[in-house]
């Protein structure tokens, strides 16, 4: 997932520039005139911020269009954690490489399944000496979790550590990872509880971008931890990998 920058504390200046720590970095003329046909002073309503998102995306290549909520969570609290996986319905328009941990007849299941890579204990020194990260996400059968516990230093920090919640440890391999290639994403809090998600392309239209937020947001809100005091959703915003981000009123999607 990505650890992506958010424009929600970007102020009101010159949308030619971004302030970051005590230096600002320049866009360029694309970047400027996209900031241009937004408010930063509004939150918009998501269809309209979608739509403004898919507009901002002038790059060359087709932008993948992220979204950013800042939490009221306490990452740092056990019982304030907020980590799952849905399956996105128009799926991401990005191509996952899965590997999956699992010996004998669950490796054989996800072979067939589709995986990209499939193996036990022979993966352990690729990655661990030979520095192999060749793919997007790792699944588990619960047996093989001893092994692969042994690349936490390694994968944890990547966030490609399987995890029960994420439905990435499990005996239905073939379920994981149809789920995964037809465009499930993880969300989790990051170091600053903010959650960052990939939920499309720029070349998805904006009745398919909206129906993957409102699933994504769906599934957030269903995760509140209930021992959350005030509000949950801080700040919203939804922006194309290099375009301005554009601000979502949370109090709109706070339900949705």
């Amino acid at each position: 997932m990505c650890a992506g920058r958010t424009d929600t504390n970007r102020g009101r200046e010159d949308p030619a520039t971004t302030t970051g720590g005590n230096f600002k970095m320049k866009h360029g003329k694309k970047y400027a005139e996209a900031a241009k046909a937004i408010d930063r002073a509004n939150l918009y309503d998501p269809a309209e911020a979608i739509a403004l998102a898919k507009k901002s995306a002038v790059a060359k290549f087709d932008e993948t269009i992220e979204v950013h909520i800042r939490t009221g969570c306490d990452g740092r609290h056990a019982d304030q954690q907020v980590r799952g996986a849905v399956v996105l319905p128009h799926g991401t328009g990005k191509s996952v490489r899965v590997l999956v941990f699992a010996k004998g007849a669950k490796a054989d299941e996800a072979k067939a399944a589709g995986a990209d890579f499939v193996g036990d204990m022979d993966l352990v020194p690729k990655i661990q000496n030979e520095g192999w990260l060749d793919f997007d996400v790792v699944v588990a059968t619960p047996d093989m979790m001893g092994v692969v516990g042994r690349l936490g230093r390694i994968l944890g920090p990547k966030g490609l550590m399987p995890n029960p919640k994420a439905g990435t440890v499990t005996m239905d391999v073939t379920k994981a990872i149809n789920d995964i290639k037809a465009g499930k994403v993880e969300y989790r809090l990051d170091k600053a509880n903010i959650i960052h998600v990939v939920i499309g392309k720029a070349s998805f239209t904006e009745e398919q971008l909206n129906d993957n937020f409102q699933t994504l947001i769906a599934a957030i809100n269903k995760a509140r931890p209930s021992a959350l005091k005030g509000q949950y959703l801080k700040s919203v915003s939804i922006a194309p990998t290099m375009g301005p981000g554009v601000k979502i009123n949370p109090i709109k999607v706070a339900n949705a």
